[in-house]
């Protein structure tokens, strides 16, 4: 599988962003990184230039309520609803049904094994309903 890792928003911590890239990578996918401070638009133009059958964003800064879904929404708008979209940091239990709602497939918060991710995209990647725009969608609890 092809997956872009991202960092949205103002947000300079990306050690975790990097274990989980490694850690897909160490498991076979095709991993593209896209660094630190990357704007929505930024993001999913590198998900359509690299044709990524994934996407997973971090979010450590308390942005990811407004960020998570912008980038949810402008996926849909460029056709790539195909997407599955997972995200990781800190991110509260009651901010995450509204992120589920905006598209989010999976949220990973701080001590998830990076065994857990990967089984999360080998699962998704079977899967034909697991996209942004799949009607009466899923989502892993992790």
């Amino acid at each position: 599988m092809r997956i872009v890792v991202a960092k949205p928003g103002l947000d300079g911590h990306d050690r975790g962003a990097k274990v989980v890239a490694r850690a897909l990578r160490d498991a076979g996918h095709e991993v593209i990184y896209t660094g630190l401070r990357r704007t929505p638009a930024q993001i999913v133009a590198t998900v359509r230039d690299e044709d990524a059958r994934f996407l997973g964003l971090s979010s450590l800064s308390g942005a990811h309520g407004h960020l998570f879904p912008t980038i949810c929404q402008l996926l849909r708008d460029e056709g790539l609803d195909d997407v599955v979209v997972f995200g990781g940091g800190i991110i509260p239990d009651a901010d995450r049904p509204a992120l589920h709602e905006a598209g989010m497939r999976a949220i990973f918060g701080p001590g998830t094994s990076t065994e857990t991710i990967s089984a999360f995209v080998a699962e998704a990647s079977g899967r034909d309903d697991a996209g942004v725009g799949a009607s009466g969608g899923w989502v892993w609890e992790a």
